[in-house]
């Protein structure tokens, strides 16, 4: 495994890389007409939640000043609440992006310096026990995929899926 030149990254590379390998694992067979099926019209569906996953890394990469956006930031971005009256895109259109921007923030998040972690970086939630800073906002985005990882696992069981496998795939390198 590759090195971050920051040390305090030690521990979130290894989170990052295998939860870039459980979004291809939560896809599998998954069929786009389960895609946005709900229960009790209740819960988020498949595509809300891999969108937000989708927009999560591209807003995470725009903390470490990558100047990419996700096209579909108009739908995902700040964990817009799922609106039963829009067309989201395919699942296949949302793991293209994925694919994209994962690799690029993962090789800024090898390279990224202390320095710049510790800058302040206001996120508005006024948690007095959390530093407002660029290192602690990655922090909430991890936390964020996990949350939704987790979604995605109990959507798989309540759809009939069999659970999700951690097979790791050795050519996904980010």
């Amino acid at each position: 495994m590759e090195k971050p030149t920051s040390k305090t990254l030690t521990i979130m590379i290894p989170v990052y890389r295998m939860h870039s390998q459980l979004f291809n694992n939560m896809l599998d067979g998954i069929r786009e007409a389960d895609a946005q099926k709900r229960l009790d019209n209740k819960t988020n569906h498949f595509t809300w939640m891999v969108g937000n996953l989708v927009n999560c890394r591209y807003w995470m990469a725009n903390v470490l000043g990558i100047d990419k956006t996700d096209p579909h930031e108009d739908i995902f971005k700040d964990a817009k609440t799922l609106d039963t009256d829009i067309q989201y895109p395919s699942l296949e259109e949302l793991k293209t992006e994925w694919h994209k921007i994962s690799p690029l923030l993962y090789q800024k998040l090898l390279s990224v310096e202390e320095v710049e972690l510790s800058q302040p970086y206001a996120f508005g939630m006024n948690v007095p026990y959390v530093e407002e800073n660029k290192l602690n906002m990655l922090g909430m985005g991890m936390d964020r995929e996990s949350y939704l990882f987790g979604q995605w696992g109990l959507m798989r069981r309540a759809l009939a899926y069999e659970g999700v496998r951690y097979d790791l795939d050795d050519g996904l390198n980010y």
